[in-house]
């Protein structure tokens, strides 16, 4: 005789079973099974790796290193393999790890809110020069990333960047990584407010901290008071963001669960309003939920904003006040738009102490460590102690007089850094590319800076704020869906019928005012070799089909596919 529906013939094996299908969530009992990450992680801490790095793998050299400690471990430390020479995209996905691992290490210095001093900056030029072969890249995270790193090194490199007070800790892996800040915290004259000490705080009670060592994936935070916006919130896992409340003043706007890569996602509002001194216990909050039901099961899967998704703002806000804080939070206004199309504070700009700060542009974020300590030195031959790194791969010199910033400004173009750069310099940006990193298919730094020097040639009269962001694979290190001109590095079919690399293009992507996704143009793709002669045609139409004030985000979602091609 058939069950009935409600007899347990099955249903014990489909609870089973469902259970280990579960999303890896520890808080609902998932702790198995493990993918490697999860396995690696639960055998060791990411920070315990340091000790070996330093009693062992310096010391018998890199054929020592245990894989897990190689591929995975090592990352809490700032320490990634880099990409063996010479081989070339169509590989990357087809090579197993050890045939992709140079025996040299990329090695990232975290820059918490982009803050510097003179001193630290030198030592960081430093450190390139002696250990790195004079590389040096600002990243779109405000850290600064050295390559061609030995691990014999890396003790010595450690105390060097230790002393000034700088580390390389949880700069990678599943943990907390860098707290991008305002570059201009506490100085800049239209300051909402300043979360400067939200950011110290977090970064010296849980940076480091076993309690946040071992979370689904990585975790990304930012922290701005600034009215121009200047974190990319809306892609963070956690954003605090500046607003003034009707009654209780200046604090933070919550928003959570934003995220690029291959299933992008902007971040929500909680609806939520917090004072600068209670945003470190909501961080905590945020991040203790990541930790207890994030999905672990599956790596593509592990990030907040999946989760986020699943639940909604409602009831993680609802998680996050019952569960973790005991307590609810204030509701609070929604922030204003932006205060600028450009968020990177490019250019002279007063204080709010009657200095000025001078914000100026390498190209696509690449500059090598003499010019790192020549900035330095420059900064502080004209009185700053103090430098800040941007979210857009740019950097600025703070505290200077008045009577001395056209002296700044002329020094700085000396060295090939411009104040007032044209919008193609200023809005280009590129992951590390195939160059260095595993995962790329195809070149990008170099790409960019030549991309660049075409349009400024082709285009003088060009005077648009546009974002072109060039990323070496579909992972968004270089945030393309948000970029006026993404460019998605893949291999394609030149008219030859040979395979060169390429980009997939998306068009139209923006954060801050409309801030959304750009589009794909069915079988866009565009060649290398062809890249400038696209972006040209593609601008030319703009200026000439766009109306009245209207930016390229606006006309790229209007326009026709013939006015893209």
């Amino acid at each position: 005789m058939a069950a009935s529906p409600d007899q347990p013939t099955t249903a014990t094996p489909r609870r089973k079973a469902g259970r280990h299908r579960g999303e890896g969530q520890w808080a609902v009992g998932h702790h198995t099974p493990l993918n490697g990450n999860e396995q690696f992680k639960k055998d060791d801490d990411g920070l315990n790796v340091r000790t070996r790095i330093e009693t062992i793998y310096a010391k018998r050299g890199f054929d020592s290193i245990d894989p897990n400690d190689l591929r995975g471990r090592m990352r809490w430390w700032g320490l990634y393999t880099q990409r063996k020479p010479g081989i070339d995209g169509g590989k990357t996905a087809v090579l197993a790890p050890e045939e992709l691992d140079d025996r040299y290490f990329m090695l990232r210095v975290r820059v918490d809110g982009g803050r510097l001093t003179t001193a630290q900056l030198r030592v960081i030029g430093e450190v390139s020069q002696q250990y790195a072969r004079g590389t040096a890249d600002i990243t779109d995270r405000q850290n600064i990333q050295l390559h061609w790193i030995r691990i014999e090194d890396v003790p010595a490199i450690w105390e060097k960047l230790e002393a000034v007070g700088l580390s390389t800790t949880e700069a990678c892996g599943d943990c907390p990584r860098v707290i991008i800040g305002s570059p201009v915290a506490g100085i800049a004259a239209d300051e909402i407010v300043d979360g400067t000490p939200a950011v110290e705080e977090i970064h010296d009670r849980y940076i480091g901290n076993k309690e946040f060592s071992n979370l689904p994936r990585k975790f990304k935070t930012a922290i701005s008071g600034s009215p121009v916006q200047d974190v990319v919130h809306e892609i963070n896992d956690v954003a605090f963001v500046g607003v003034v409340h009707p009654e209780h003043g200046p604090g933070f706007d919550v928003w959570v669960g934003g995220g690029l890569s291959t299933n992008p996602r902007l971040a929500e509002r909680l609806g939520a309003w917090v004072p600068l001194d209670e945003v470190p216990d909501v961080w905590a909050g945020v991040v203790g939920i990541f930790r207890d039901y994030g999905y672990r099961r599956l790596r593509n899967r592990a990030r907040l904003k999946f989760l986020m998704a699943d639940w909604g703002p409602a009831k993680f806000r609802r998680v996050l006040e019952d569960e973790y804080l005991k307590r609810p939070l204030v509701d609070g206004p929604a922030p204003e738009q932006p205060s600028s199309r450009w968020r990177d504070h490019i250019g002279v700009h007063p204080q709010n102490d009657g200095r000025f700060y001078v914000g100026f542009a390498p190209r696509v974020g690449r500059v090598d460590g003499s010019t790192l300590a020549t900035i330095a030195d420059l900064a502080a031959a004209h009185g700053s102690d103090r430098l800040r790194t941007t979210v857009e791969q740019k950097m600025i010199v703070l505290d200077v007089a008045e009577d001395r910033v056209e002296s700044l400004v002329a020094g700085l173009e000396a060295l090939g850094f411009q104040v007032s750069p044209s919008p193609f310099r200023r809005g280009t940006m590129a992951c590390t590319g195939i160059e260095f990193c595993k995962l790329a298919i195809v070149e990008t730094k170099g790409r960019g800076a030549r991309l660049i020097d075409e349009l400024e040639r082709r285009l003088p009269d060009f005077d648009e704020p546009l974002t072109i962001n060039l990323n070496g694979c579909p992972n968004a290190c270089a945030r393309i869906q948000t970029a006026d001109i993404g460019l998605k590095g893949q291999l394609v079919l030149d008219a030859d019928g040979n395979q060169v690399e390429g980009y997939q293009v998306h068009l139209g992507g923006a954060l801050g005012l409309e801030a959304g996704f750009g589009r794909k143009v069915r079988g866009l793709k565009v060649t290398a070799a062809e890249l400038p002669d696209y972006v040209e045609r593609v601008l030319v139409r703009y200026l000439a089909e766009r109306t009245d004030g209207e930016r390229f985000a606006t006309w790229a979602a209007r326009a026709g596919a013939e006015s893209l091609s």
